[in-house]
């Protein structure tokens, strides 16, 4: 089919890292593909920016330890396309007490999916990271060798630069604000606010915390996915002991299940600092946010005296930054078409809950599947159908613990 400079095969709303990577994957194939994006490029206004994202296999969840598994080598595959590092290799340990039941799950997922792990018990996590960490005595340890830490800025350009290489148009400052199905043609047209219009055969929507708002104006219909606005915090490592918790030196990527559910990664983006956060945060609008703290510090300046011998300054994060995630009131993504008059004709990839961005090479390759074929190879996406909430609001049933903490106020 021949196409005027404003058609496509594909159009793909939300330029973050789910936005990026199926943008690369439909260039990929060979489709013309537009990418929009309503900022500029690379901003710090959504869920895919930063200096650290942690990229395990361990979840309580079967399907997303087989996703994470399929993940590793496609995040390698693509830095060495484009000549650069974005992930960068290291042990991960869940730690938490020994009857948690999503500890429990986890240790389950690995057995389940071959993942090479080792638990450990309260004295053997200390012998195995030289003093560096502590658990309590009624808890456990799980380590693995899968895991690392991935550099998202830096991770959203690559994807946009190799999708462009690939033949995608690419679109900052262009806010999307409509979708009509085009009943005589056929395909879709896709309705900008500074008045421009793009048609496409297809349509994925990627926007992030704005999907919620940009869903329900298309089609009526309201996602509950809920944007919450989280702060992450850097501490400092005391004087001397630098060095023992930078990358490389076989100090893991960590999260620390109960309350508060704690993660981090070793010292890598500020020397001297290392990443420790409360998995949580506060409801917000995306569009009118605090950009504030949104924690109390107490339970994290506890765990963190506990849990590092004293080895980090657990006074008080001497930097923060603020960050977005789009949350579903079961955790899990949501994967799916939109459905009703538009069909199969758009697809819909949001609410990452906070644990998307290690999934992202496999959720693009999803998206450009279910946008292209009308189904995604060797995947069960009924845990990501947008039905799972019409039959029960609160989504999917697990037998385990919520991990995102919901803050109403800061301190």
């Amino acid at each position: 089919m021949e196409y005027s400079g404003n058609e496509f095969d594909a159009i793909v709303i939300g330029a973050g890292i789910m936005g990026s990577t199926t943008a690369y994957e439909l260039a990929k194939r060979g489709k013309k593909t537009l990418l929009l994006e309503q900022f500029d490029f690379l901003h710090h206004r959504g869920s895919s920016h930063g200096e650290s994202r942690t990229i395990r296999a361990t979840y309580p969840e079967d399907y997303y330890c087989a996703m994470a598994i399929e993940s590793f080598p496609l995040w390698e595959e693509a830095q060495s396309e484009i000549g650069f590092k974005v992930y960068f290799k290291a042990q991960h340990l869940d730690m938490g007490p020994s009857d948690n039941k999503s500890l429990l799950s986890v240790i389950s997922s690995c057995k389940k999916n071959s993942v090479s792990f080792q638990v450990l018990d309260s004295q053997q996590v200390p012998e195995k990271f030289s003093g560096r960490i502590n658990i309590p005595e009624n808890w456990i340890g799980v380590s693995a060798e899968l895991g690392g830490v991935l550099r998202p800025t830096k991770a959203v350009s690559m994807f946009q630069s190799l999708a462009s290489r690939k033949g995608a148009v690419l679109r900052d400052n262009t806010e999307v604000n409509n979708i009509i199905k085009d009943d005589v043609r056929g395909g879709l047209w896709v309705f900008a606010a500074n008045g421009e219009k793009f048609w496409a055969e297809k349509c994925v929507i990627t926007a992030g915390a704005w999907v919620r708002k940009l869903v329900k104006t298309v089609s009526g219909l309201d996602l509950p996915i809920q944007a919450l606005e989280t702060t992450v915090c850097y501490w400092r490592i005391k004087e001397g002991h630098e060095s023992e918790f930078t990358m490389g030196v076989d100090f893991p990527t960590f999260a620390s299940y109960g309350q508060p559910y704690v993660y981090g990664t070793p010292s890598l983006e500020f020397p001297g600092l290392i990443k420790i956060a409360v998995h949580g945060g506060r409801a917000c609008n995306p569009d009118k946010r605090p950009w504030g703290p949104c924690l109390t510090l107490s339970s994290l300046k506890e765990w963190i005296e506990r849990t590092f011998s004293g080895l980090v300054d657990s006074d008080g994060p001497v930097a923060t930054q603020s960050c977005m995630y789009s949350m579903t009131p079961d955790e899990d993504y949501v994967i799916d078409f939109l459905g009703e008059e538009f069909g199969k004709d758009v697809v819909v990839g949001g609410g990452f809950s906070g644990h998307g961005f290690k999934m992202a090479p496999v959720i693009g390759r999803i998206l450009a599947d279910l946008a292209l074929d009308g189904e995604a190879k060797g995947v069960d996406l009924n845990h990501f159908s947008i039905q799972r909430f019409r039959d029960n609001p609160q989504g999917n049933m697990k037998d385990y613990e919520d991990q995102v903490d919901f803050f109403s106020n800061h301190k």
